[in-house]
């Protein structure tokens, strides 16, 4: 692994282009939000669910936005799996609120169909992914963090 610190951030940029996207994806969302107090009819055709799932996506992309930042942050350098996990989840996750907004069918008692089956399947490779990536992240943080430091 790199040990110089722009070589560092160089590899770990991608956690600050994740964030950057999720971040705007948040606003978006923010925009969706207002949209659907107002009644917007083109907003509200495409989320038909639940107020609270799109205020929930918008708050977890916005967490995750931080998560990333925080990491990135650290100037430690995490191993390419880690980094490509915590993006990818950070974007997964999040949007398991969106898919519920969008399809109520997803939100609430398990539904039967390939529709429903494929959100349980995408669900649980999110949760897979994320925790690998953040888990790994926040492992190879304490890891670094016990080593003695260079006089």
């Amino acid at each position: 692994m790199p040990e110089n610190p722009r070589s560092v951030q160089e590899n770990n940029i991608i956690l600050l282009r994740g964030a950057a996207v999720w971040v705007l994806v948040a606003l978006v969302l923010a925009w969706c939000l207002v949209a659907l107090k107002m009644e917007a009819p083109f907003i509200s055709a495409i989320f038909p669910g639940k107020f609270s799932r799109v205020l929930q996506a918008h708050i977890d992309f916005l967490l995750m936005s931080a998560l990333l930042l925080g990491f990135y942050g650290t100037r430690i350098p995490f191993a390419r799996p880690l980094r490509w996990a915590m993006v990818v989840g950070a974007f997964t996750n999040s949007s398991l609120f969106v898919l519920q907004a969008a399809f109520p069918i997803l939100d609430g008692p398990p539904a039967e169909g390939w529709g429903p089956d494929l959100f349980r399947l995408y669900l649980m490779v999110s949760i897979v992914t994320t925790s690998f990536g953040f888990a790994g992240a926040c492992l190879t943080v304490l890891r670094i963090s016990f080593r003695p430091k260079p006089s």
